[in-house]
């Protein structure tokens, strides 16, 4: 029943297909908030978008320390999307993201060798992921923890996590794993989907030498591979596969390393994502996709743009109805 609510049942039911795309922001979130963000609501919904998702933030320090700017008040853009989005039949899937600058290279290396150093993170992003999930509760899907594969291994405390957003929590669940780390997840039968970032490379770069884009043949046979690992992983836990940020800069590069910025690829990004839409559209197993990124105000600047009219066109044509 919850699946079937929340549009992650009956596959084959285009109405139940989450066609989704992540409104992020170009400082701390306050754009959430703003008339630039109900416009751009609108102009998404008539491509035929009808989830979105966004990121409210937190600092993570290497002393294990997690914060949200101005404490623990939340501001009201924090959840403002969602009333938003409701009121114009676009259901909302909160992701947090930690912000990690300064302390990490990415998210995927967050990690903490001292056990009490690893001990305040958990205790710490505890308290503010539940705060911001029962803040959210009218929100349609929450994601626990995003790319935070390096901290999985403590099976325990993930799932005490998961637990607390549970207590307060009514939607539904998923983790966000990073492509390759998704299979060593040791905590997803407590959760309502696997949750994907879906940065596969489709092809090798042995196979396509920089500066020679593949063909639509070549990106074909990377989704046949991608799509038979997400069947296993559907299979072996029970779960459907939710591609939580599926994206492709206008990169010569986007087919072989899809999470890296580039240049010189407007034709390869076009391409590629209209591949993956169709793939995806058809699958079982896979029940839709996060596209990333689009910015409040369709803020026409930085990397993985959406809002190039010819990215649109493609969108529309696989979305709109």
């Amino acid at each position: 029943m919850l699946l079937a609510m929340l549009g992650l049942a009956h596959a084959d039911d285009d109405h139940t297909r989450v066609r989704g795309i992540t409104v992020s922001t170009p400082t701390y979130g306050p754009e959430w908030g703003s008339a630039d963000m109900e416009r751009t609501l609108d102009r998404l919904a008539a491509l035929g978008v009808n989830w979105i998702a966004y990121h409210p933030y937190a600092r993570v320090g290497t002393d294990g320390s997690v914060g949200a700017r101005g404490g623990s008040e939340l501001p009201g853009w924090v959840t403002a999307p969602i009333r938003m989005a409701h009121e114009r039949g676009i259901k909302v899937l909160v992701k947090p993201h930690l912000a990690h600058w300064g302390s990490f290279a990415w998210r995927g290396d967050i990690h903490f060798d001292d056990p009490e150093v690893e001990a305040r993170f958990f205790r710490e992003y505890g308290a503010w992921i539940t705060a911001l999930a029962e803040a959210c509760r009218e929100a349609d899907g929450f994601v626990v923890g995003t790319e935070l594969d390096g901290t999985t291994s403590n099976e325990a405390a993930w799932r005490d996590v998961i637990a607390s957003v549970r207590a307060v929590y009514p939607g539904h669940l998923t983790f966000a794993s990073n492509w390759d780390r998704y299979d060593r997840v040791p905590f997803w039968d407590a959760l309502d989907a696997i949750g994907v970032q879906a940065y596969f490379p489709l092809v090798s770069a042995p196979g396509v030498p920089r500066g020679r884009a593949p063909t639509a043949e070549q990106l074909e046979g990377g989704w046949d591979r991608v799509l038979a690992r997400m069947a296993e992983v559907s299979e072996r836990t029970g779960k459907p596969v939710i591609f939580t940020e599926l994206g492709y800069d206008a990169s010569i590069t986007a087919a072989h390393e899809p999470w890296a910025s580039g240049s010189g690829g407007e034709a390869l990004q076009e391409l590629a994502l209209r591949v993956a839409l169709r793939r995806i559209a058809a699958d079982g197993n896979v029940r839709g996709a996060f596209l990333w990124k689009w910015f409040p105000g369709e803020v026409a600047h930085g990397d993985f743009r959406l809002t190039r009219p010819e990215v649109e066109a493609v969108i529309r044509e696989a979305w709109a109805r």
